[in-house]
């Protein structure tokens, strides 16, 4: 994050952040969730449009099923939420703030012209906040 007062999502957003497609394995998304320290990562095409996501909530049981049953956990595409909650580089960092209270997701893909270009999660929007804060 620059150190700059930040304003918009583009100041504070992970640029060409973790993603996967839906022929990952969960096995292979769950490592890289754990990884990158992410809740959850958009799923794109060949094209890196984005065509949903998933969240470690989404793969908990699918996990736990597998290491019961010693079977196969499913890929991301079956598991993966088609509608998603996206943010756009130039939304306000409040704005994304207020509409991330409550029991909404904690990572938006940041999209722009349907390309997914970055991530922003709840961490980033935090710091932001308290810069802008101490700035006052």
């Amino acid at each position: 994050m620059s150190r700059s007062s930040p304003a918009v999502v583009a100041d504070i957003m992970i640029g060409d952040g973790y993603r996967v497609t839906a022929n990952t394995s969960i096995s292979a998304l769950a490592d890289g969730l754990a990884r990158h320290r992410l809740p959850g990562a958009p799923v794109v095409d060949a094209q890196d449009h984005l065509i949903g996501f998933i969240s470690e909530q989404d793969v908990l049981g699918q996990l736990l099923d597998s290491a019961y049953h010693c079977g196969q956990p499913a890929l991301v595409g079956e598991l993966m939420r088609e509608a998603v909650l996206t943010v756009t580089p130039d939304k306000s960092i409040v704005d994304l703030a207020e509409s991330m209270r409550g029991e909404r997701p904690k990572v938006y893909p940041v999209v722009d012209d349907g390309h997914v270009i970055g991530l922003v999660t709840r961490r980033e929007v935090l710091a932001a906040l308290l810069v802008m804060r101490n700035r006052c």
